[in-house]
């Protein structure tokens, strides 16, 4: 019986080596350039046992990249759903721990974003990010309070504001060395310039 536990702890160690290993090769090259030898090298298994415990590089992509998309929209969801808050309360949450996410994994919004676009549906279907912000306390308080604007074009707004300087980092920061004191900086700018957008 001792020897089963003992298979199991070794299997479950295997398992999150290579998960850990296509996380990084993932977000590194994305889906198309990765290979699975890449992956297996990186975990420093062979080829066999990666293939073993994922049969193919579709589905070990798929396992990170749902993990990566929770990861980044995670966030959001519990506080726009949590009737406790107002909005303005939910908007101050929002913006300081999104950028927060962010600045401990400034690749991330590149990654998902170019792999939603390369495959749209696949994660329409996933995570059902529409249906979710259409039931959400959010959107209602928002429509209350300004029913003149489309609740879309201010979430637009809003993450772009957040997601932006992440994405145009090496293009727009030429001094990236305080690129995180602006970032925090950054949670209170952009605050103040969502709740202008809600004044009447």
């Amino acid at each position: 019986m001792a020897e089963p536990e003992k298979d199991k702890g070794l299997d479950i160690s295997t398992e999150e080596k290579i998960i850990e290993a296509a996380r990084k090769v993932f977000m590194q090259k994305g889906y198309a350039a990765t290979r699975t030898r890449d992956i297996a090298e990186d975990a420093g298994i062979n080829l066999a046992l990666l293939n073993y415990y994922f049969r193919s590089k579709e589905k070990l992509f798929y396992q990170v990249m749902i993990e990566k998309f929770q990861q980044l929209f995670g966030v959001v969801f519990p506080i726009i759903n949590n009737d406790a808050l107002s909005l303005d309360q939910k908007i101050e949450i929002l913006i300081e721990k999104y950028i927060d996410l962010l600045l401990e994994n400034p690749d991330l919004p590149i990654f998902v974003l170019s792999e939603i676009r390369a495959n749209p549906e696949k994660f329409k279907e996933t995570v059902h990010v529409q249906e979710i912000l259409r039931g959400s306390s959010f959107i209602c308080q928002l429509r209350e309070r300004r029913p003149d604007v489309e609740p879309i074009q201010f979430i637009s707004s809003v993450l772009g504001m957040i997601i932006f300087p992440f994405v145009a980092k090496p293009v727009l920061f030429f001094d990236t060395s305080n690129f995180n004191a602006l970032m925090e900086e950054r949670k209170e700018l952009v605050t103040k310039w969502v709740k202008t957008i809600l004044k009447e």
